[in-house]
């Protein structure tokens, strides 16, 4: 594998954006690959039998690609299929965690919420967190139905999207939450507005500077990183309509991007 392939990311839409700004922070010599699979969002509506299908599929496109890692920026896709990427593909597999373990240690009032889709809150792995560390903190867990539909549009700070994120939020900080784990990638795009309604005193924690971390320190471990230190380039990909999802995609990456069709052998 060449230092000098591409490093593929992929989501169950846009959220990952979100990891992928920090992996360019990380590593912004690196060039980077983006499959948003928009036209399957939301993973944490859909069966794990699904996630995994999509999952598998999306890893071989990005390493026909010539990927030499892979980032899963969606926490339910790492629930379910984390562990089958890894057992079948050999390249570095980084993957996503709620960050219930810093939230659990840092709380001044003793009380986490943790706002994420039905799908990561109902998988094995968020129940093996909360049990390790609930003894550090109350967690409370809030699924957030209709959130990411609302980011996926594009609308980050309209009226519905501030009504579903007060609604999501109220019975957390009526129980003195404060601090809130963002459980999916897609929410860390509602930071100003959860900042908004929760108070400048309550801590978000985003764990995707923690993945960036985590990939640089797993690329530098197999000899992978590239020796540029700047001027990586970024490709995108969609499993939607391009002239539908392409325009969210620039907004969200905050430049004019070029964002292709995901392969119709990959739906």
């Amino acid at each position: 594998m060449a230092v000098t392939n591409p490093i593929g990311v992929f989501d169950s839409g846009v959220g990952g954006l979100s990891v992928l700004r920090d992996i360019r922070n990380e590593l912004p010599g690196e060039d980077l690959l983006y499959v948003a699979d928009s036209a399957h969002a939301p993973y944490g509506e859909q069966s794990p039998e699904f996630i995994q299908a999509r999952a598998l599929a999306i890893t071989e496109f990005l390493l026909e690609q010539q990927a030499k890692a892979i980032v899963v920026a969606c926490n339910t896709a790492t629930s379910a299929a984390a562990a089958i990427l890894r057992a079948r593909f050999s390249v570095p597999i980084i993957a996503m965690e709620p960050a219930v373990k810093p939230a659990a240690l840092s709380t001044q009032t003793g009380v986490v919420g943790v706002l994420a889709t039905r799908g990561t809150l109902s998988s094995d792995n968020f129940a093996k967190l909360t049990s390790r560390f609930g003894e550090h903190a109350e967690i409370l867990v809030q699924p957030c139905p209709g959130l990411v539909e609302q980011i996926e549009a594009g609308d980050l700070s309209g009226e519905k999207t501030k009504v579903l994120l007060t609604q999501y939020l109220q019975p957390l900080l009526q129980r003195h939450a404060d601090t809130i784990v963002l459980g999916c990638t897609h929410y860390p795009f509602l930071v100003p507005l959860i900042q908004e309604i929760a108070g400048s005193k309550v801590i978000i924690i985003d764990p995707a500077p923690a993945v960036a971390r985590e990939l640089h320190r797993r690329l530098a471990g197999s000899s992978l990183l590239s020796p540029k230190v700047d001027g990586g380039r970024q490709h995108f990909w969609t499993s939607a309509a391009v002239d539908k999802t392409g325009p969210i995609i620039a907004q969200l990456w905050g430049a004019k991007i070029k964002v292709q069709s995901l392969p119709v052998a990959f739906y």
